[in-house]
């Protein structure tokens, strides 16, 4: 089978790679089209020299194609079905696997030496654990998620993002009517954000972004989504025009997807109310240098960092899909070969196709 081999920093190579029938414990996935994430992009431009090349993709949505006989009984799957796979291949026996927190067991982080979809290594055997491909293993821990009837493949790929939106918005976030949600960040994750607050029934759903045509263009869709308000942070006063719009009680809940750095987390925390709930989502990968913790204490606020997703919150997701509620299916913008992997990924930095906000690799396309 054939495969976009990550060979190094922001180097793709296509490569043909021999498949192994599975043993009794592991299946073998035909891998139809898999979601690019931005997380993609930090691997493919960082990639460890420790790790070697791999296979990227982690949003991988295909046919259970060969299926081992422990596996079979373990996995409530069967040859032929169309599923989508979680990036986390977790223990299934520690603290947090046995309460539903498997995103945190330690055997699916990859910092750790553990194992991940997307982010292993190709001198891993069998070396097939990412979905940028035409087959991928299928790993006795994979955590499974049937596709609903009727609901095309590129569209499931967005089950991973969207549950982001519906874990941090709703599941952690607890959005609900007559709430005011402000959130930081147009993005793949602050629109699924936006779906995820329409459908848990929100009064006013405001979006923040920059005043650059990408923010502009994202924004426009926020609206299509289910946004009630945007604002240019570059041309409007963010503080005032948020009291303004909330007639000076500010949001019940602001969620922080913005990509710049500690300055959002700030505001994050200046636009909720008292009693109010502060997510921060993503990676700021600097310090904040001045941190007023007083003004939580204040205002009895409530802050969580917050990473990934739970089956729950993927199961809803593909629900919301299958309807297309809130126009979600708007989101899948671009598709692309296996070939077309590399134009994919620099797609991400604007340095590829324009308008992208989810984008499918689909590798028999």
């Amino acid at each position: 089978m054939k495969a976009a081999v990550a060979i190094a920093p922001g180097v793709t190579e296509i490569r043909d790679i021999e498949v192994s029938p599975p043993d009794a414990a592991s299946g073998v996935l035909r891998v139809v089209s898999t979601g690019v994430c931005g997380s993609d992009w930090g691997y493919y431009q960082n990639l460890p020299q420790s790790r070697g090349p791999l296979i990227l993709g982690h949003e991988t949505v295909g046919h259970v194609e060969q299926i081992g006989e422990l596996a079979a009984r373990h996995w409530n799957v069967k040859e032929g079905d169309l599923v989508a796979l979680e990036e986390y291949l977790p223990c299934g026996h520690c603290d947090y696997c046995r309460s539903g927190e498997f995103r945190l067991c330690n055997a699916t982080d990859w910092r750790l030496g553990g194992l991940r979809y997307g982010a292993t290594a190709l001198s891993v055997q069998p070396g097939l654990w990412g979905g940028f491909a035409q087959q991928q293993h299928l790993h006795f821990n994979t955590v499974f998620h049937h596709v609903p009837a009727g609901v095309p493949a590129r569209h499931a790929a967005l089950a991973l993002p969207l549950s982001n939106g519906i874990e941090w918005t709703y599941l952690q976030g607890g959005a609900g009517p007559g709430q005011t949600v402000l959130i930081q960040g147009p993005g793949q994750q602050g629109l699924a954000c936006v779906v995820a607050a329409r459908e848990a029934g929100a009064e006013q759903i405001i979006v923040t972004g920059l005043g650059s045509e990408t923010d502009q263009r994202r924004m426009a869709l926020a609206k299509v989504l289910g946004a009630h308000h945007t604002i240019n942070i570059e041309q409007q006063d963010l503080l005032e025009t948020v009291a303004h719009i909330t007639g000076g009680r500010m949001a019940d809940l602001v969620i922080d997807c913005a990509a710049g750095g500690p300055a959002s987390v700030i505001s994050a925390i200046e636009l909720a109310r008292k009693r109010g709930r502060v997510i921060l989502g993503g990676q700021k990968r600097q310090k904040i240098p001045a941190f007023d913790s007083d003004r939580l204490i204040a205002n009895f606020l409530t802050v969580k960092g917050m990473r990934g997703h739970s089956y729950e919150s993927v199961e809803l997701a593909l629900q919301l899909i299958a309807g297309n509620r809130h126009n979600v299916t708007a989101m899948s913008t671009h598709t692309f070969s296996l070939q077309e992997t590399d134009l994919a990924l620099r797609s991400l930095v604007g340095e590829g196709v324009e308008g992208p906000i989810h984008m499918t690799i689909e590798p028999d396309r």
